[in-house]
């Protein structure tokens, strides 16, 4: 994918997520950098299969505090099949949501399936076979 694409990507993931895109290089390594409020950031190196770059995305950055968060990423990235920048993305957000402050994601796919489930009222009496205490 050209390198343009890429960024448009990636400044769209933006608009929805909590993390700017502060800087984007194509000269030396194709690499996107991205930047949060609270002090996180991390970098993507895209491929390049066209000038013998990296073979994979991958994901880093400058700050210890963010690497073991950014592993659970990088596992994905290299695990069966080619990944998308947004797949990637993605899945760096979803690595990130305790440093950032939010709910861990399957506490809140939990609510949003029980959001819309309503409950039966108990029976007020006992069913065969069944005590309740």
């Amino acid at each position: 994918m050209e390198f343009k694409q890429l960024v448009e990507v990636a400044e769209k993931w933006c608009s929805s997520v909590p993390f700017d895109l502060i800087f984007a290089e194509e000269d030396d390594e194709r690499r996107l950098d991205f930047y949060a409020e609270t002090g996180i950031s991390f970098y993507v190196l895209c491929p390049d299969n066209m000038t013998g770059g990296v073979e994979h995305f991958h994901v880093w950055s400058e700050s210890e505090d963010c690497l073991p968060f950014l592993q659970v990423a990088q596992d994905y990235i290299t695990s069966c099949g080619k990944k998308t920048l947004l797949e990637v993305l993605d899945k760096v957000f979803t690595s990130f949501r305790p440093l950032l402050g939010l709910p861990d994601i399957d506490d809140e796919t939990f609510e949003q399936y029980h959001a819309g489930v309503e409950e039966e009222p108990e029976a007020d009496h006992q069913q065969m076979g069944v005590s309740q205490q």
